[in-house]
């Protein structure tokens, strides 16, 4: 027994299926910034590091602690690898097209970027040389990256989609920050020079201590707060 030939479906419901959209490079125009931002920053933080001469860092180098210098240069190798990551991970594109390739750099980034940038920032956080207020800033800064990290992680494991989302996103945020605390450093050094005089006395070491700590916690708590403030905005607009 033959069976009926199928027909095709009417043309009008041919028509009215949603054709499927297709991406535009140019409703993202922040992804190439942000890798452009992220090159630089590697560009400029890693060369002094690459000859393992702690002569060339540019930050002070406790001689009394044999690890830190060690440990200085896994969190800037390994920072610099997960910046470079960041672009991969908030771009649609790659997560649409390649789910592949967005899942095995997220695990690069938290099973690399634990033991290699939070763990070592965390220990050396406590050793800066700017002063009491940076050296708590860059504590915080480890805790909450090493939590938000650690917790986006955890809810992509329960498949919790929008949560692991959230917490990556404020992962990355703070994880530029770093980038962004040399463009705060500038800014803010140009913007306190007027007041050297009347200010500090004179003292140009005094204004580089007070910029710096204004920057350490300016380069991350804002951006974190701007944020926090569009994750609240996109939830009250998708409800």
């Amino acid at each position: 027994m033959t069976r009926p030939p199928t027909t095709p479906p009417p043309a009008a419901d041919r028509h009215d299926r949603p054709a499927p959209t297709r991406e535009r490079w140019w409703r993202r125009p922040w992804i190439a910034p942000l890798a452009l931002l992220g090159l630089a920053f590697v560009a400029y933080a890693l060369p002094p590091y690459t000859t393992l001469d702690p002569a060339q860092a540019r930050l002070p180098v406790r001689q009394d602690l044999a690890w830190h210098y060690p440990l200085l240069v896994t969190h800037i190798f390994g920072g610099a690898l997960l910046t470079l990551i960041v672009p991969l991970q908030v771009w649609p594109w790659p997560r649409r097209h390649h789910p592949t390739v967005h899942r095995w750099s997220g695990r690069v980034y938290v099973l690399l970027g634990v033991p290699l940038v939070g763990v070592p920032g965390l220990l050396i956080a406590p050793l800066g040389s700017t002063g009491a207020d940076t050296r708590i800033s860059n504590t915080l800064w480890a805790i909450l990256w090493l939590g938000f990290t650690v917790l986006g992680y955890l809810a992509a494991r329960r498949r919790d989609l929008t949560r692991h989302r959230e917490w990556m996103l404020r992962s990355f945020v703070l994880l530029y920050g770093i980038a962004l605390n040399r463009i705060m450093l500038v800014l803010l050094g140009l913007l306190m020079l007027p007041w050297l005089h009347s200010g500090f006395g004179g003292d140009v070491e005094a204004m580089l201590l007070s910029v710096a700590s204004s920057s350490s916690y300016l380069s991350w708590v804002l951006p974190l707060i701007t944020l926090e403030w569009w994750l609240q905005y996109r939830r009250r607009t998708t409800t």
